[in-house]
């Protein structure tokens, strides 16, 4: 189309060792061998996945819909990439925006199994935390994460986080409802937007 300018967000952003990112249309098969490699090893801190996380084209159709949802504002869906942006070490979402006098969103992450244990995930979340904070103006970041999470609770902590709350049976987790801590970020420099 004559003309046509795309109004979804172009977001990159550089850590030491990663690219930081928002999903878009190109990275189905990116996500589609994400999700398949690492199938197993997030099964049991996930919802229950369909077959279709492990192809390209459930990822085109799934990736349709995300930058939808970049493009209102509503959702920031970021991929943690190696430096020159061929693999998927992990995602962080940004999901359920709600602005006006809430100016809040829910956090949510994911590593792949090889990548643990260097302080990616704490590095990728920095300069997310940063971005939806100053460029979205966010008030409040929500995070959960179940009891048995060790490794989530402490990430989420070193980042600044304070517990909340405990909610019973609050997530479908590979199928079963799980208890999880409920915890948030406020942004203490907050001011509107003139």
């Amino acid at each position: 189309m004559f003309g046509y300018r795309s109004n979804v967000p172009k977001v990159s952003l550089t850590t030491d060792r990663m690219v930081v990112r928002l999903a878009n249309e190109r990275d189905a098969y990116r996500l589609a061998d994400y999700y398949t490699e690492n199938k197993d090893f997030l099964k049991p801190w996930e919802p229950v996945r369909d077959q279709s996380y492990g192809y390209p084209s459930g990822w085109q159709v799934r990736l349709n819909m995300i930058n939808e949802l970049h493009k209102q504002g509503n959702a920031y869906y970021f991929l943690l990439l190696d430096p020159d942006e061929k693999e998927v070490i992990g995602v962080a979402n940004f999901s359920h925006v709600l602005r006006g006098d809430f100016q809040a969103c829910i956090l949510g992450y994911s590593l792949g199994q090889k990548w643990q244990g260097q302080g990616l995930m704490y590095e990728a979340l920095k300069s997310a935390l940063r971005y939806m904070f100053n460029q979205q103006n966010m008030h409040r970041i929500m995070a959960n994460y179940m009891p048995h999470n060790k490794r989530s609770g402490d990430l989420l902590v070193r980042l600044g986080f304070e517990r909340e709350g405990y909610a019973k049976d609050y997530l479908r987790i590979d199928g079963q409802w799980q208890d999880h801590v409920l915890m948030a970020l406020t942004n203490s420099d907050w001011k509107p937007v003139t």
